[in-house]
């Protein structure tokens, strides 16, 4: 749809929803609204928690900051469009939906890169962790995560906002990459090949992840203390990369090569779950899985409750 100079794209993904618009709604707000509770209360016990000034605690503080942004994000804009008889995003609203949930899937991808990486190192080097994971490192580290989606998202944003475009249909919920990408009305390679080149190098972390985790494995099994760290700090890791990278590889793959009018409810489902999914299950594995974490949360709760008294 274009007006003039303004170019506005129709959002059809929920086209079949609007029939039962009001339970959604009612169901998606809930959801919003437990998401930023669950992460805010996370976040802000480790940071009011000085036992909890660790790397690992910190980078899940991390975690949890981005699992914010990509809900704040993605949750206002589809509660509109439940309220709206038209579902419109205008191009520079797209490319800015676009740019945060690219850096909320490229922050996510890095954050549990690194977390693997702290983890690997008090398992398997255990006696070298202090000395390895310094407050510097740390600080590289985050720098390094929160820097490098910048850069990534950037650079994709203006490959795209160089096309010119010959529909303004999307058959999503949300903007994509690829859904605005295939309206283009000229050559699209230089996006393709960009697109591809992130997609194998935030696998690939995915692959050092899984390969770290091996290691890890073998390392925890020789000891009871290190089954206990595991079953702690890896377990709810793994369980947390797993679902994000398989649902993500599935959207992915099906938006390059599936089919664009069979199982559409299976992927507009798909390509929600990575966005719905890790913000709610992050905090609750952690918080329910770390000792520490579960017990501040409890003491801190408690001292709320005395203070209202």
């Amino acid at each position: 749809m274009e007006n003039s100079t303004k170019i506005v794209f129709v959002l059809h993904g929920l086209d079949d929803a609007m029939s039962n618009k009001h339970i959604y709604f009612v169901v998606i707000l809930l959801v919003y609204l437990f998401t930023l509770l669950a992460n805010l209360t996370l976040m802000v016990t480790i940071v009011l928690e000085k036992k909890l000034h660790e790397p690992m605690f910190i980078f899940l503080c991390s975690l949890c900051a981005n699992g914010i942004i990509g809900a704040c994000t993605f949750y206002p804009k589809i509660l509109v469009d439940f309220t709206s008889y038209l579902r419109v995003i205008s191009y520079e609203a797209c490319l800015g939906q676009m740019f945060f949930l690219y850096s909320y899937c490229f922050v996510e991808f890095t954050t549990l890169a690194v977390m693997a990486y702290d983890r690997y190192i008090a398992i398997c080097m255990p006696l070298n962790y202090h000395s390895i994971i310094t407050p510097r490192k740390v600080t590289t580290l985050l720098l390094f995560t929160w820097l490098l989606f910048f850069c990534e998202s950037v650079v994709a944003m203006g490959l795209m906002a160089r096309l010119p475009l010959c529909g303004f249909n999307i058959e999503k919920i949300y903007c994509t990459g690829w859904a605005v990408i295939k309206l283009s009305c000229v050559d699209t390679t230089i996006n393709n090949v960009y697109g591809t080149v992130l997609s194998v190098f935030h696998f690939s972390q995915s692959m050092l992840i899984f390969i770290s985790y091996i290691n890890i494995v073998r390392a925890s099994v020789r000891s009871q203390e290190g089954r206990n760290k595991f079953m702690q700090t890896c377990l709810p890791h793994l369980i947390s990369l797993t679902n994000f990278t398989a649902s993500i590889i599935f959207d992915v793959m099906y938006a390059r090569y599936g089919p664009t009018t069979r199982l559409i409810a299976l992927r507009n489902f798909m390509s929600l779950e990575y966005l719905v999914v890790p913000p709610i299950l992050n905090p609750l594995i952690y918080g329910l899985k770390m000792n520490q974490i579960r017990r501040s949360i409890f003491r801190n709760f408690k001292k709320n409750g005395h203070a209202i008294k």
